[in-house]
């Protein structure tokens, strides 16, 4: 049995993977979503305001600590990648997969912001014109969305080297965005990193919801992942000849 713990992306909460979870629980695995601090129905002006990566780094070592988890596999979403790579760095070996999903992968010194594309800044600056500290949800979209963290955004992970201890790393390009997917270039970094797995699944940044079944076959190994390695395989091949 597996344990995997879900981070939902910016402005939404543990709701995001409620499609996903049930697949992952009847394939016998345990699973626990998040939702971090400041992005909870409940949370103050205060809280939203001063929340930070930090905050959500220490959102996920708190649940690892208090269901006592170890041998994780730990799963974010877009803004989450800085969130679960911030985590394992502290996690004290706890972690033993990563899968960023359609998510970034900073490295030291790096944040959301220096990370993604300029129309996400854009849309960074748009969404915390009214209060300053919290950004919009932009356009339409779940109604269950939440003004989220600017600091959150803003703030530079800070890593001390134990992230490479983590056995398994793994990102998940969704290709299904091109034209505005700020991860096309993580892609091609992470491509020619042999530490590194990849997997492109056809379907827009939200594939929790777009296609569930996909994103749990990939988190179960199943044959979507393995139809995805054979591909890369067979282009790269296809390119040499």
């Amino acid at each position: 049995m597996a344990t995997f713990v879900l981070v939902p992306g910016a402005w939404k909460g543990a709701w995001a993977f409620e499609a996903v979870i049930p697949l992952l629980e009847r394939a016998g695995h345990a699973v626990h979503a998040l939702t971090l601090t400041g992005l909870r129905p409940d949370d103050d002006k205060e809280t939203v305001a001063t929340a930070n990566l930090d905050t959500h780094a220490d959102d996920v070592l708190r649940l690892l600590d208090r269901a006592h988890l170890t041998n994780v596999t730990l799963v974010g979403h877009s803004y989450a990648g800085m969130v679960i790579t911030a985590a394992a760095d502290r996690a004290g070996g706890r972690i033993s997969r990563l899968v960023h999903l359609d998510a970034y992968v900073p490295r030291d010194g790096e944040s959301c912001w220096s990370s993604t594309s300029e129309h996400f800044r854009d849309v960074f600056v748009a969404g915390a014109a009214s209060t300053g500290y919290a950004v919009d949800p932009p356009g339409d979209g779940d109604p269950r969305r939440r003004p989220h963290p600017l600091g959150s955004f803003l703030q530079t992970v800070r890593l001390t080297g134990t992230l490479a201890q983590v056995p398994r790393r793994e990102f998940v390009y969704c290709s299904g965005w091109e034209d505005r997917t700020p991860f096309a270039h993580l892609r091609a970094r992470l491509e020619g990193d042999p530490d590194w797995q990849i997997h492109d699944v056809p379907t827009g940044h939200d594939a929790m919801h777009e296609a569930p079944e996909t994103v749990a076959a990939v988190l179960l190994d199943e044959r979507v992942a393995s139809e995805s390695a054979h591909s890369r395989r067979q282009a790269r091949e296809a390119g040499a000849e």
